[in-house]
């Protein structure tokens, strides 16, 4: 069984970039991913941490646009 904190951050990160390909509640979905992403990155190991910090640039990505 796999990490719950870090697989929910990492479909919050989907969610957003799905609500910014469709630009509805963009924002919303950004806030609801980083709350995800901050809850997971203290409760996974290091490997889980680099992809959560990918995912977090991801995330950036989208802010920017």
């Amino acid at each position: 069984m796999g990490n719950q904190l870090f697989q929910s951050a990492r479909e919050a990160v989907m969610n957003a970039e799905k609500a910014n390909m469709n630009s509805s509640s963009v924002q919303n979905e950004i806030d609801v991913a980083k709350n995800a992403l901050s809850s997971a990155y203290a409760n996974t190991t290091e490997a889980e941490q680099r992809q959560l910090r990918e995912l977090q640039d991801r995330l950036h990505s989208l802010e920017g646009k």
